[in-house]
């Protein structure tokens, strides 16, 4: 009697491991994830809802508040998301030998060629920043230093080589480099400009910033 006692205990019903539990929690975090993104591209930050945004994942509201806080603690983590690809292609770009302006074509072109297939998902990420803010990681242009260091690290290889003039600035370069790219996006969406046409113009701009880059450091 004790044996069978035994063998119907609770203690030798299997129960979930940690690490099963934890990959269920991950997959749940996905879907919420990838709906999120969906209709923040779709409608927008203000009029997408955490119950449709539920709904397009196929899960209940709790299940969202289960991994969020609430939107905008959702919608910060699909642009944490964006922001770690974004850093992986700047590793991915300095780790390549290149010329200095076709290093930065390279970089330009993974990153509109990213941004242009959400277009609608940046605007909304621009548009809250400006009005709200975005506090916590994300609220202080998280992208633009780690950006501006890799940008700066490529034109200081290049002046190594001999293609920037020694005494150039290669910080300020960068920032200006780094801006123009920013301010292309309103070509994206004000003139439906594609990818082409904003590597062309940001090329040009490029060439004048560093044929005058000889100019950007007054003499001493």
């Amino acid at each position: 009697m004790n044996r069978m006692f035994m063998a119907g205990s609770p203690r030798s019903v299997p129960r979930a491991s940690s690490s099963s539990r934890a990959d269920a929690k991950a997959r749940t975090r996905g879907r919420v994830l990838q709906a999120a993104r969906d209709l923040f591209m779709e409608r927008g930050y203000e009029a997408a809802t955490i119950r449709d945004i539920a709904a397009r994942a196929g899960l209940s509201t709790g299940a969202v508040f289960a991994s969020f806080s609430d939107k905008a603690d959702l919608f910060k983590a699909v642009l944490a998301e964006d922001l770690e690809r974004q850093l992986e292609l700047l590793e991915a770009v300095q780790s390549v030998d290149l010329p200095v302006k076709q290093a930065l074509l390279t970089l330009f072109r993974a990153a509109y060629s990213f941004h242009l297939e959400q277009l609608p998902l940046l605007q909304a990420a621009t548009g809250l920043s400006w009005s709200q803010g975005l506090d916590g990681p994300l609220g202080h242009r998280p992208a633009y230093g780690p950006a501006v260091a890799a940008i700066t690290g490529l034109l200081d290889r290049g002046q190594a080589r001999g293609e920037l003039p020694a005494r150039a600035d290669t910080t300020l370069i960068a920032e200006m480099v780094w801006e123009g790219y920013l301010a292309n996006y309103r070509r994206a969406v004000f003139d439906q400009w594609g990818l082409e046409q904003l590597l062309a113009h940001l090329a040009q701009q490029i060439e004048v910033l560093i044929a005058g880059a000889d100019a950007s450091t007054p003499p001493a």
